[in-house]
């Protein structure tokens, strides 16, 4: 039989669910102590690298791929999902929505991510077109994701998050909230940069204009 679980809704049904091996100090403190080292290893490699797609390529990606078997395994990376369900089980229901939302996440914004930081590194000029569009998939997906629980929640009454705050503020709503404010702020940035280089083009081509008239007879 399949042990007892601690996910909300109260019992929601979660096929061949085991229990955490780690504790939820140990999970989350390797999670925290992992993010530190490659972000430290990527701003060592080239200052002002965007490293996100190491974070969608390696976690969501094992999501992706292992999304049908998380609530039975033991890997470290599946324990972290486990332990982050608890402010979402959807992840552990194989919900359609949760898994097509982090599959595009993992195969595109993850490599387009890396791209974007070969672009940065050598000033390609096609960096913040591509920094719009990263950042705007991003950000859609993190409203769609919002936006699906709160609707669910206020409509059908049904939370997929514990009752605890920290479950929820600390994990749903901060972990969740740096790809609402890093895009926005991403996107804020590259318009900026758009607009300053069409207006130097715009400049160009009226400084250029009326040197040819003044020229003609």
């Amino acid at each position: 039989m399949t042990p007892p679980h601690s996910y909300y809704p109260v019992g929601v049904k979660i096929t061949n669910y085991v229990p955490n091996e780690w504790s939820t100090l140990a999970l989350v403190s390797t999670f925290a102590a992992t993010c530190i080292i490659v972000l430290s290893a990527a701003k060592t490699i080239a200052t002002n690298v965007n490293p996100r797609g190491s974070i969608h390529l390696i976690l969501e990606g094992y999501y992706a791929i292992n999304f049908a078997t998380l609530s039975s395994s033991q890997q470290l990376l599946a324990q972290l999902w486990k332990e982050y369900s608890m402010s979402d089980s959807r992840y552990l229901t194989s919900h359609a929505f949760v898994m097509s939302m982090e599959s595009i996440t993992a195969w595109f914004w993850g490599p387009l991510s890396f791209l974007l930081a070969s672009f940065i590194v050598t000033d390609n000029p096609l960096r913040h077109p591509l920094q719009i569009i990263i950042s705007t998939g991003q950000l859609y997906g993190d409203v769609l994701y919002y936006g699906t629980c709160a609707f669910d929640f206020l409509v059908y009454g049904v939370e997929y998050s514990r009752p605890e705050n920290y479950y929820f503020y600390g994990y749903f709503v901060l972990l969740n909230g740096f790809w609402i404010v890093i895009p926005v702020l991403l996107i804020a940035n590259s318009v900026k940069a758009c607009g300053r280089a069409f207006s130097e083009v715009k400049k160009t081509r009226t400084v250029g204009s009326n040197g040819d008239a003044k020229k003609t007879p």
